[in-house]
């Protein structure tokens, strides 16, 4: 039989979205709930599999990793982009690597659970109303705000579409910004400077990579607005996390709403678990019950497929 690899099952539910029993006569396959501690560790456990499935940008599948599971030939992510992945490696070894659909959707909420909660201050008056305090802060309205959007692509459009119906002004950044749809949601075109001067809140929408990593900076958080807020639910690299620190920690810039991290999970100690001004997540943005039914649905057809030697859903580099 196949031996099958899931990978950062995190909270333990691809079974309430997979048949295991149902494919037990097809397939050996195994759940990995814990992030692997090293590559080392993952090439041990994982030397024996020959498809792994697995949720973007969570465990790295690097040519290291690839060239030592001499046993891999298929690779199916979750989404149709993962950088994560060493596609010419896999390409190399004539590994198969196919991905999934997405529900872009659930980002542009979180991104606003985010906002709203920096706005109206909910991580400390929180936590006051679970020790018996009551008000202690004072919040800001959204109406006649200015939010700036670092990327303006199918996840910024949908922000800056609500943005709009808060009443808030919208300008909008990235190396390869769509000046028409600029024009069509009615958004600021801007320079990133102006954008990180002017801004009250400032969302991050670019994809990751080299491009924009350390696009935000201690050079960039003081230019920022002292009453600014910054929100990241794209990439972790994309922020300086230790530059952030300090501007959170010296009050350059108001506070920030992260989903996303350098390291993944976010270890225990990490400072960013510390600061008072900081809304964290843990990497939720596409963590629905709705994108993770697409997502294992169509891994097990990609599978089937794969096996059958008619691959669907191929993952280009």
């Amino acid at each position: 039989m196949l031996k099958v690899a899931i990978l950062d099952d995190y909270q333990n539910v691809s079974q309430e979205f997979v048949d295991l029993k149902k494919l037990s006569g097809k397939y050996e396959i195994k759940v990995f709930s814990e992030p692997f501690s090293d590559e080392n560790d993952a090439i041990e456990q994982l030397k024996e599999f020959e498809a792994l499935l697995i949720m973007r940008e969570r465990t790295k599948i690097t040519s290291s990793l690839i060239n030592n599971l001499k046993n891999l030939k298929y690779i199916i992510t979750s989404g149709m982009r993962n950088k994560a992945i060493d596609i010419n490696a896999a390409k190399k070894r004539k590994i198969i690597v196919t991905g999934t659909e997405i529900n872009i959707n659930p980002t542009c909420e979180l991104t606003w659970a985010l906002i709203l909660g920096l706005a109206r201050n909910f991580k400390t008056e929180i936590d006051n109303m679970y020790q018996g305090y009551w008000q202690t802060t004072v919040g800001v309205e959204l109406k006649g705000k200015i939010l700036g959007l670092i990327g303006l692509g199918r996840v910024g459009s949908q922000v800056a579409k609500i943005a709009k119906a808060f009443g808030m002004q919208v300008m909008a950044w990235s190396e390869n910004l769509d000046l028409n749809k600029c024009t069509e949601l009615e958004v600021l075109p801007s320079s990133k400077e102006d954008l990180i001067k002017n801004s009250d809140f400032i969302s991050i929408h670019v994809q990751g990579g080299e491009r924009y990593k350390d696009c935000i900076t201690l050079n960039e958080l003081d230019k920022m607005k002292n009453t600014a807020f910054l929100i990241n639910t794209s990439r972790g690299p994309i922020i300086n996390e230790d530059d952030l620190i300090i501007a959170l920690s010296t009050n350059v810039i108001a506070g920030a709403g992260i989903d996303v991290y350098n390291k993944e999970p976010l270890p225990e100690g990490h400072k960013l678990r510390f600061v008072q001004n900081a809304l964290i997540l843990p990497h939720l943005g596409y963590v629905t019950s709705e994108n993770y039914s697409i997502f294992f649905t169509q891994m097990i057809e990609n599978l089937e497929a794969c096996v059958e030697g008619k691959p669907i859903r191929l993952v280009a580099n």
